[in-house]
């Protein structure tokens, strides 16, 4: 029988071999830790990506359900200030939006509520244009679309001392070519001078009020918006207190 003898230096080249080989699993094995962390930071990036794109939509889809639109608001007058200034911050941010502010001249051959672009805070962009008094949409998609109108109505009490009512009315129009006649977007009316104390205006002196409309729709490439208002005299066209405009969502 023949014998192995096991010298220093065996022993040593096996401890060398042995640790080479634990030295590369460990390197081995910290690099599948490292690519599992990289691939699992890149799939919570894109569930979060794919979860806020879902709750945009889930907004959107709750707005406008099966071509629906949402119902009009009207707001009170102590809100439409603070919502006046929202709509224009919300309006410059977006791509496509236009805003005008109101304008009335009862000398006019035809009086009518004009509407102005490129005066005071009054602005267009993104294709979205003023023409003829009509806002015309430059592409198909949702767009919110809002007016108000503000009106100082005179007073008066009748011969048997009760204060006499004057409907307001503010309406807007959208007119396409695939529709065909024009159809009421939203319309609201308001009765001024009703319920008035008996000491909180006299007869003759001003009766403050406003009506305020805004929703999303969903309008064609084309569509003309304009709008309908009565009491025209009654109109307050000061900054900031009759406007009309479209920004797309």
């Amino acid at each position: 029988m023949t014998g192995y003898n096991i010298t220093a230096g065996d022993v040593e080249a096996g401890l060398q071999h042995r640790m080479e080989v634990l030295v590369e699993k460990k390197s081995s094995t910290g690099w599948v830790w490292k690519a599992f962390g990289v691939l699992l930071l890149v799939a919570l990036c894109i569930g979060g990506a794919r979860l806020y794109v879902w709750y945009q939509l889930e907004r959107s889809e709750s707005t406008t359900q099966s071509g629906k639109t949402a119902a009009p608001r009207i707001m009170d007058p102590d809100v439409t200030t603070g919502a006046h200034s929202q709509l224009k911050e919300m309006s410059r941010r977006a791509k496509a939006a236009i805003h005008l502010v109101g304008d009335y001249d009862e000398d006019s051959q035809q009086p009518a509520l004009e509407w102005k672009d490129g005066v005071g805070q009054a602005f267009a962009l993104g294709g979205l244009r003023l023409h003829s008094n009509q806002i015309i949409i430059p592409e198909k998609g949702l767009y919110f679309v809002y007016s108000q109108v503000s009106f100082r109505v005179s007073c008066s009490n009748d011969v048997e001392g009760a204060w006499s009512s004057k409907p307001l009315s503010h309406r807007i129009w959208r007119s396409s070519d695939s529709i065909g006649k024009p159809v009421s977007l939203m319309s609201a009316v308001r009765s001024a001078c009703q319920n008035v104390p008996e000491d909180g205006v006299r007869s003759g002196q001003g009766c403050y009020s406003t009506i305020y409309l805004g929703a999303v729709f969903h309008l064609d490439k084309g569509d003309k918006l304009q709008t309908e208002t009565n009491q025209l005299p009654e109109l307050e066209t000061e900054e900031g207190k009759t406007y009309f405009g479209v920004f797309a969502l």
